[in-house]
């Protein structure tokens, strides 16, 4: 009787947590496709032996730990050469120099929300290593590429936060745009080097439209979307964004992300 109960129950979390693990997996690798990949192996695995839910952790922590063996026994998709003229193994090639684990421990932190002890159960380290991954992750990040970054966001409140942090990062913020229009022609006016854009703007138009508009005018640009109701986005039934938090959202949430984001010189951004 139990185990006919567990299975729909175990099957479900699944479910409700694959989404969180699909972006963890894209900002990860900075590419849909390549981050979907690892999530898919991530579940065939898990089709192929459910043991790894029958220990002590949550079957969250269980999902992103799976993840984590193999992501780590593939060797992760890293180019070799730095000379490169492709921009994707460029950021790729910046990746691989930093302390290995490190991003890994920052984004399950800062994005996905797993605590210290939960981190160090995914990455198979010890809580102590755990906190010292991400201490590295900090300083690493910290010293990395600055550039010119533009806000749509139509609440005003959080328009200011946003620059605020970002500003304190040392980024220049061109402005904040509340509509679509205004992001046109704001980027026309100043163009940025990275976009920061909430999904749902002022006069009902969308974040989304602006972006591609922007994309398709001066080419690929890093972007890091923010929504109330980003398991909307992450379904996998069209391009969806490398980078996306969730409101509310931590000051480190946006930090993190915009750090990460600024590593990769296209990002995969949603279709409208």
């Amino acid at each position: 009787m139990t185990d006919s109960n567990t299975q729909p129950d175990l099957t479900g979390q699944i479910a409700d947590d694959l989404p969180f693990l699909r972006r963890y997996a894209r900002a990860l690798t900075g590419s849909q496709k390549t981050g979907d990949h690892y999530a898919a192996s991530t579940l065939e695995a898990l089709l192929a032996d459910q043991g790894v839910f029958e220990s002590e952790l949550a079957p969250r922590v269980a999902l992103f730990r799976a993840f984590h063996q193999i992501w780590v026994s593939s060797g992760s998709p890293v180019e070799e050469a730095s000379g490169s003229g492709d921009a994707e193994a460029r950021a790729q090639w910046r990746l691989a120099q930093l302390t290995p684990n490190t991003r890994e421990a920052l984004l399950l932190h800062s994005i996905e929300g797993f605590q210290t002890s939960q981190i160090a159960a995914i990455l198979d380290v010890t809580p102590d290593e755990a906190a010292e991954l991400l201490a590295i992750a900090r300083r690493e990040m910290s010293g990395e590429i600055r550039g010119r970054i533009m806000v749509i966001e139509d609440e005003a409140i959080i328009a200011m936060d946003i620059m605020a942090i970002v500003e304190s990062m040392g980024h220049a913020v061109t402005g904040n745009a509340r509509t679509r229009d205004q992001a046109v022609e704001l980027a026309r006016r100043d163009p940025p080097d990275m976009i920061l854009a909430d999904i749902q703007l002022a006069d009902k138009s969308s974040g989304i439209d602006a972006v591609n508009q922007i994309l398709g005018d001066m080419g690929e640009l890093p972007v890091v979307f923010i929504t109330a109701f980003p398991e909307r986005l992450l379904t996998g039934e069209r391009p969806e964004p490398a980078f996306l938090i969730a409101k509310p959202y931590s000051e480190e949430q946006v930090m993190s992300a915009v750090s990460q984001a600024m590593f990769f010189a296209s990002t995969k951004t949603l279709q409208a």
